[in-house]
């Protein structure tokens, strides 16, 4: 499985973009699809998730609101369209994969088995 994830920029405060990130290498579908994000010199945290049974988001509470996680299952990509972006969001943001098949909280990192190279995003104030 590879993740191959873009879009990333550098962007005013204020200002939108949107994450791409496709699947390869699996013929089945996922369980669920993620991003996360890691500013320097932090850890990296969850930002959104989608459980692609259902369709069901989860999300950060730094980004309710202006993130929202979308996905083509058809297509095995996921994106993450990024609103209203504050400095504060900028980051390395990774996209994971997990292929377990088995029901569990989304926002650990530990709940992914495969992860993309990461992209980057920069906003200035």
């Amino acid at each position: 499985v590879q993740l191959q994830a873009s879009g990333g920029g550098l962007v005013q405060a204020g200002d939108s973009l949107r994450l791409s990130c496709a699947a390869s290498g699996r013929t089945f579908s996922y369980y669920a699809m993620a991003w996360f994000r890691q500013a320097p010199g932090k850890e990296r945290e969850f930002v959104a998730a989608i459980r692609w049974s259902g369709g069901s988001t989860y999300y950060a509470d730094s980004v309710k609101g202006r993130f929202t996680i979308s996905g083509d299952n058809a297509k095995n990509t996921v994106y993450l369209q990024m609103n209203s972006l504050k400095p504060e969001d900028t980051a390395v943001y990774y996209c994971a994969a997990r292929t377990r098949m088995t029901a569990t909280t989304l926002s650990p990192s530990g709940a992914y088995d495969y992860w993309g190279q990461g992209t980057q995003v920069t906003v200035s104030s």
